[in-house]
């Protein structure tokens, strides 16, 4: 059965955004960079890729939930299929279309929607963001891959956009990197 990954950066203070959404205070250059590049390339957009003359294979996932927030971030540059080599999903009550072909737009029961991907054989599932629809999905969050910048913003968007009932993690795995970026890996206890 495929998993539900929320694979997602934050900072100390557990924001993935700033408060409009960007994350530009990201660090995006370091020996984290390409390590993360090697183990989930398919997480990098389309743009970025083009950008650098790479083309990877899907490692880890073939299958990408964001919320309209999330998606509009790339849309807001003209970035209409940030991840085409993954089956998309966006997941809205306000947007009635999608500029995309290559975009599915989920309006109701998310939930529902997720139960019936983890049914389906392929990679994991990718839960890009953003805070909204994590905590929309906690139920069916199995694992959390957390990139963890080395940074205090103060405020943003936070790692899950209200109080959920205490869960205790399993730590499966982590790496520490030089420049203080971390990489750490948890299974959600349920």
């Amino acid at each position: 059965m495929r998993k539900l990954k929320y694979y997602v950066a934050c900072t100390v203070d557990g924001f993935i955004a700033r408060e409009d959404g960007s994350f530009d205070c990201f660090p995006m250059e370091g020996e984290h960079f390409a390590d993360l590049f090697d183990s989930f390339p398919e997480t990098f957009p389309a743009h970025f890729q083009e950008a650098r003359g790479i083309r990877a294979e899907n490692k880890q996932f073939d299958a990408v939930l964001m919320g309209r927030k999330t998606y509009e971030v790339g849309l807001n540059f003209g970035v209409t299929n940030p991840y085409p080599t993954l089956k998309q999903y966006v997941f809205s009550r306000t947007m009635e279309a999608t500029p995309d072909e290559n975009i599915e737009l989920v309006s109701d029961n998310p939930v529902a929607v997720v139960k019936e991907l983890k049914k389906e054989t392929g990679k994991d599932i990718w839960l890009c963001g953003g805070g909204a629809l994590a905590t929309t999905l906690f139920s069916e969050i199995d694992e959390m891959i957390v990139k963890l910048n080395p940074l205090i913003i103060g405020s943003g968007i936070p790692l899950f956009s209200r109080a959920l009932d205490p869960t205790n993690l399993e730590l499966a795995d982590r790496k520490i990197y030089s420049n203080g970026f971390i990489l750490l890996h948890y299974r959600l206890q349920k």
